[in-house]
């Protein structure tokens, strides 16, 4: 049985992955911002924590991680304000990998997207290039710590049932379910061919535990 603390517990993804983890015995530790999400993730089977990591400081956020054995982040601003996207998506996610190696935890999930990149090329005009700034950053950080980091770059997302097959061989980006990137973190967590890896995938035909091997 492992211990997994989700930062951004109520999102989609991470309520798939919640029921996913919870189904095979794992202990599971939502951490959300908004305290009228609690039942929805205790409903799951998590055990909720509400605390907002864009206001907390490295301490704080190493205190709500000790003594899990994973951390994911599936956490974000949802767009549209690019200072706290840059609050969030970087800032908070930066403190989150900086609280995990202080509090001794060496696993961490970070959810990214495809194309995220330091040369992702999105003009600065554009309304994306917070959020691809950002989440270039972030994973630079992780990439850049001691943990046994997998970065997950899923493409476009959708509310398709889950095929349990995927492609991470694609040149471009797609679609893929969110209940398949659930599956997908999941797997990862129990693959330690992912660890230090950056992952990018499309729903495909490739089933996921041996795709998860081949990277």
């Amino acid at each position: 049985m492992a211990r997994i603390i989700i930062i951004g517990g109520h999102g989609h993804i991470a309520r798939h992955l919640t029921t996913l983890l919870v189904e095979q015995g794992d202990r599971v530790t939502s951490v959300i911002r908004n305290p009228d999400h609690a039942e929805t993730v205790t409903g799951l089977g998590a055990e909720a924590l509400v605390a907002d990591v864009e206001q907390l400081g490295t301490d704080e956020i190493a205190a709500l991680v000790a003594e899990h054995d994973a951390v994911v982040w599936s956490a974000g601003a949802g767009g549209g304000n690019p200072a706290r996207t840059y609050a969030v998506d970087r800032d908070a996610a930066i403190r989150t990998v900086d609280a995990t190696v202080s509090a001794g935890v060496e696993r961490f999930i970070m959810v990214s997207y495809f194309g995220a990149s330091t040369e992702h090329g999105i003009d600065p005009e554009n309304s994306f290039f917070a959020y691809a700034e950002s989440k270039a950053q972030a994973d630079e950080h992780l990439r850049a710590s001691r943990l046994e980091w997998t970065v997950l770059g899923p493409s476009g997302l959708t509310h398709d049932e889950p095929s349990g097959t995927i492609d991470v061989d694609a040149s471009e980006a797609t679609q893929v379910s969110r209940a398949n990137v659930a599956a997908v973190i999941r797997g990862a967590l129990a693959e330690p061919l992912t660890i230090r890896r950056t992952i990018r995938f499309n729903d495909g035909d490739t089933p996921i535990s041996e795709a998860l091997r081949s990277v």
